[in-house]
């Protein structure tokens, strides 16, 4: 499973990223996705933890959550399409 984490902003890292989601487990995998033309994060991020258990509890505690002045939405990542 991976964590969408998303209303993230612009100036958001992997690291602080990382640093928030090492409290729930360890973390496998952050990726920001970037806009292709302007090289910046687009403001929302996937995660990986190393469980599915670690994942649950991250997605239950962090929605909703404010952080870095934002409301967090954090929910299981849906399949591309």
């Amino acid at each position: 499973m991976s964590i969408y984490v998303g209303n993230l902003p612009y100036e958001v890292t992997e690291a602080d990223l990382n640093s928030v989601f090492s409290d729930y487990g360890s973390v496998k995998r952050v990726h920001v996705p970037t806009d292709k033309e302007t090289g910046r994060p687009r403001g929302f991020a996937f995660v990986e933890l190393g469980t599915k258990a670690e994942e649950s509890n991250a997605i239950d505690t962090l929605d909703g959550a404010e952080w870095m002045g934002r409301t967090m939405k954090v929910d299981e990542a849906k399949p591309r399409k």
